[in-house]
């Protein structure tokens, strides 16, 4: 384990090598120098919950991606907020001295103070150009602990999660901070770090593995520092005439990476390219062409699924006003466009047959949903269909045209438009309106518990409760949630997920779980327990045929209701067709155990001739 470390270790710093030179070949032109401030905490949970150290790593590849003369600070926090690196344009200095707070990151304090943390690091907002954004970088397990010195506990715990949701998060939004947040480990409260992102437009991810980390990273540089990328198909992107140059980020596995031009000739790190700088790892290549040959390029060799090549040019895509957290059951309006040095470009200058097109991909890169957008002079406009899952997604927006290829990436969490929790304490059901659009005067919100209709009474602006009767608490119960919108004089309903009331018990209705927001449903078999060897003398039918018998007889009762709902459909046109005789029910009855005698016979003789097979251990 201590060599994987290391091991780990080395390929980090390998990686923050050289994006330290990818910082400075930023390929596509940034509009604005957004100021970004990351806080790290340094509590003593993250001792434990942080034992790869994967903050420290974190800072590494921040300070190199990083590009340069945006504004950059570092902040820890653990009982106290201190700010190390105060908030200054980075060159090659702030770099050095932002690798050297890696030991201030593993100086451990006690408990865990997370609303002072973003406040501290919030402060002085009147520093930040007007025209540039503030991002705040949250790096924390999620957990908050605070000195039994300030009051009771959990009281004053509870107390600042609250506050921190519900006023300073608030505000922050309304001054146009943007919070991103990453919690490690699964330990982790991540609904405080998810709710925290989505209320200031940020983006939130669960990070556990290295793999991880470095995607979560990537994503947040995409948001923050938007870029042109060029498809990549089947191992193929075209570099149009006129590109200054393109930086390809490539991760592979033990083969390494070849570039072909368009003229055939074969590059590799041994070999790059006339004037290229090309760093080889062992799990990605970093490679930057300047002046590139126009025309095909060809990559041989497994590229992994976060590879990328961004160009430099003069003419880049645009998009506008799309959000970070889309709502399942909303279409998402979209609006791109071409721009030239930051002016956009007018109908007539547009390359030849441009076509836009949006998709949303999910995590295991299927299509969610796409469309076309239509061109309204300059402009492309249109509507994503909405997304069919929660989850974390990537939205992209690709621009084909004749001897053109563009994309925009952006990292999105798609959430339910309403949040449900079970409030066991008090035998009620917490209904929160996570849709900016939603609140009490046009939502109405009910549930259905085993047939049982339960309205959602409203008891704040956009907060409802559902109560609950006495439920027995050995039982896991599904609650059927349904919603309905009146939004601009239109009525919709809300695609809403079923929450599961006692999910922690074994014996469950059904396994549906509606909490947190992006947590991804699992799906499982329960194993059935091994049996001690039994005597088959005892018995006299064979040990398959017994098994077949019992499984019959333990058929559950929902079965035998659903055969007492189908008996008058299926026997009702028989006995019409045979003039309604009184044999009619016996025939079927008695093909049906003939049909199970055969299905029995056959498993028998199967096993007979597989012979005997030893049980799985759990």
């Amino acid at each position: 384990m201590g060599r994987e470390r290391i091991k780990i270790w080395h390929w980090l710093l390998g990686l923050a090598g050289c994006l330290v030179v990818s910082s400075h070949l930023i390929a596509a032109p940034i509009d604005e120098r957004p100021e970004v401030r990351v806080i790290f905490d340094v509590s003593g949970s993250m001792r434990y919950n942080d034992p790869d150290q994967l903050s420290a790593e974190a800072l590494e590849l921040l300070a190199a991606m990083v590009p340069n003369n945006a504004r950059a600070g570092v902040w820890t926090f653990g009982e106290r907020v201190a700010n190390p690196l105060p908030p200054m344009p980075v060159n090659i200095e702030w770099r050095d001295r932002a690798r050297a707070l890696a030991p201030r990151l593993v100086d451990y304090e006690q408990f865990t103070d997370i609303e002072s943390a973003v406040y501290e690091a919030a402060r002085y907002r009147a520093a930040v150009p007007a025209e540039a954004r503030l991002h705040l970088v949250l790096l924390t397990d999620g957990k908050i602990d605070l000195p039994a010195w300030r009051g009771s506990k959990p009281a004053i715990d509870e107390a600042s999660r609250a506050g921190l949701l519900e006023e300073l998060g608030p505000r922050l939004a309304d001054e146009g901070v943007v919070v991103h947040a990453i919690a490690f480990s699964a330990e982790a409260d991540f609904d405080l770090v998810e709710r925290l992102a989505q209320m200031t437009g940020g983006f939130s991810a669960l990070v556990i593995a290295p793999g991880d980390l470095l995607g979560a990273f990537l994503d947040i540089v995409d948001r923050v520092f938007p870029s042109d990328r060029v498809p990549v198909t089947d191992q193929r992107f075209l570099i149009e005439p006129g590109l200054s140059g393109f930086t390809a980020l490539l991760f592979h596995g033990e083969e390494p990476i070849t570039l072909i031009a368009p003229d055939g000739r074969r590059y590799t790190a041994e070999e790059p390219p006339q004037g290229a700088d090309w760093r080889g790892e062992s799990r990605y290549d970093l490679i930057k062409v300047p002046n590139p040959q126009a025309g095909q390029w060809r990559l041989e060799g497994e590229l992994g699924k976060d590879s990328r090549v961004t160009v430099a040019s003069s003419l880049s895509l645009k998009m506008d006003g799309v959000p970070d957290t889309l709502y399942l059951g909303f279409d998402v309006p979209l609006e791109a466009w071409l721009a030239r040095d930051g002016e956009a470009v007018d109908a007539e200058g547009l390359p030849g047959h441009l076509r836009l097109t949006a998709e949303l991909r999910d995590d295991s890169g299927s299509v969610q949903s796409a469309t076309v957008l239509g061109q309204q002079e300059e402009r492309f406009v249109g509507t994503l269909p909405a997304p069919p899952r929660a989850g974390s997604a990537q939205l992209i927006i690709r621009a084909e045209g004749q001897g053109f290829r563009r994309q925009r990436v952006q990292p999105v969490n798609v959430l339910p438009a309403v949040a449900a929790r079970h409030d066991e304490a008090n035998q009620r059901v917490v209904l929160s309106a996570e849709h900016p659009l939603l609140d009490r005067h046009n939502t109405r919100l009910s549930g259905q518990l085993q047939g049982v209709h339960m309205a959602a009474e409203p008891v704040t602006e956009r907060r409802w409760y559902i109560a609950l009767p006495e439920l027995d608490q050995v039982l896991s119960v599904p609650l059927v949630l349904r919603g309905e919108a009146t939004l601009n004089g239109e009525a919709r309903e809300l695609q809403l997920p079923r929450l599961m009331l006692f999910p922690s018990v074994d014996t469950a209705i059904d396994q549906v779980d509606a909490s947190p927001a992006l947590e991804v449903v699992r799906f499982h078999e329960e194993l059935m327990p091994v049996r001690e060897p039994r005597d088959t003398a005892s018995s006299p039918l064979p040990v398959a045929v017994e098994q077949v018998v019992r499984q019959i007889q333990e058929l559950p009762r929902a079965a035998q209701e659903r055969w007492r709902e189908w008996r008058p459909a299926l026997i009702g046109p028989l006995e019409d067709a045979m003039g309604g005789s009184r044999w009619t029910g016996l025939l079927i009855v008695g093909g049906l155990l003939l049909l199970l005698l055969l299905l029995a016979w056959r498993i028998v003789l199967r096993r007979h001739r597989a012979g005997p097979r030893e049980e799985p251990h759990v």
